[in-house]
C-alpha cells in the first residue's frame, strides 16, 4: 500500500461522479458527512466497481458497523434490488476515469499522494544489488508508472504487475518464485488480510513471508486477527521506512 488518504479523495470523487451516473440523485453535491464515513468503510472495497455501490448503501442509510460487519451480503443485496451488476458497474468508473484522464491528467495526479516515507524507502531498495523490487497491484500498470515518474522513480519492464496482469496475487508470486534458481526469499507487503490469507493457503507459498501493512485499506478487527495467523507480521509505515532488520 503506497499511496495516501490524499488518494482517497480522488477514489471518493470517481466514485461520486459514477454514482450520479447511475442514480440521478435530485442533489449533485456529496452529503456533507459522506467523506469521513466512506473512508470509514472504503477498507470493505475489494473491486473497484464496489465503490458507486458503497457510496449508494450510505446514501440508503445503512451505518458504518453494518457495513464493515456484513458488506458481502450488503452488496448482493443492493445489486439484486437495483438491478445491477458488476459488469455495469466498472466499465462506468473506469470510463469516468479515463475522462478525467483524458482532460486533466495534472489534476488527476494532483489528487494521489504517497504515504510518507514511502517513496524515500523504494529509492533506498532500488540502489541495492542484492534486493529486487516488484510491485504487485490492483491498479493499472501506467498509472502506477505515471505516479511513480512524478517521484523520479523508474521501474523497467516486468517489475510492476498491475490490474491487465489478471491473476491472483499468489500466482504472481508463484511466477516469481520460478524466475530464479534456488527460489527467491520474498517479502510480501499488502494491506489485505484476505489476500495474505489466500497467499498463506498455498502449500508451495509457505516460504514467502507476509506482512500486513497496517496503513492500508484494512480495519482494527484485521489487524487484530494477525495474532492468530502465524506468520503473517503487522507492519506499521514507520517500520517499513526503515531497514529490513525492523520489520520483526
Amino acid at each position: 500500500m503506497m499511496f495516501s488518504v490524499k488518494a482517497c479523495w480522488s477514489i471518493l470523487r470517481r466514485a461520486w461522479r459514477t454514482f450520479l451516473d447511475v442514480w440521478s440523485p435530485h442533489e449533485s453535491t456529496p452529503p456533507d458527512d459522506l467523506p469521513p464515513r466512506f473512508y470509514c468503510t472504503r477498507p470493505v472495497i475489494e473491486t473497484g466497481w464496489e465503490m458507486p455501490l458503497l457510496i449508494r448503501a450510505l446514501v440508503l442509510g445503512w451505518t458504518e458497523s453494518e457495513i464493515l460487519s456484513d458488506w458481502h451480503s450488503i452488496s448482493r443485496q443492493l445489486l439484486e434490488q437495483e438491478h445491477l451488476s458488476p459488469e455495469v458497474l466498472g466499465p462506468r468508473l473506469d470510463q469516468i476515469r479515463d475522462e478525467w484522464i483524458a482532460t486533466d491528467l495534472p489534476g488527476w495526479l494532483a489528487l494521489h499522494g504517497f504515504y510518507p516515507g514511502v517513496c524515500d524507502r523504494l529509492r533506498v531498495i532500488l540502489e541495492q544489488d542484492m534486493i529486487e523490487l516488484r510491485i504487485i497491484t490492483t491498479k493499472e500498470e501506467r498509472f502506477v508508472r505515471s505516479l511513480l515518474g512524478q517521484q523520479g522513480i523508474i521501474l523497467g519492464p516486468g517489475m510492476i504487475f498491475g490490474k491487465g496482469h489478471k491473476q491472483p496475487k499468489h500466482q504472481t508470486l508463484r511466477d516469481l518464485m520460478t524466475l530464479s534458481d534456488p527460489s527467491p526469499v520474498i517479502w510480501f507487503v499488502e494491506d489485505r488480510m484476505k489476500t495474505l490469507l489466500s497467499v498463506q493457503a498455498q502449500t508451495d507459498l509457505q516460504q514467502v513471508k507476509l506482512f500486513l501493512a497496517d496503513w492500508g485499506y484494512n480495519t482494527p478487527i484485521e489487524r487484530r486477527l494477525v495474532a492468530e495467523y502465524p506468520p503473517i507480521c503487522l507492519l506499521s509505515l514507520s517500520q517499513f521506512s526503515r531497514d529490513f532488520e525492523a520489520w520483526s
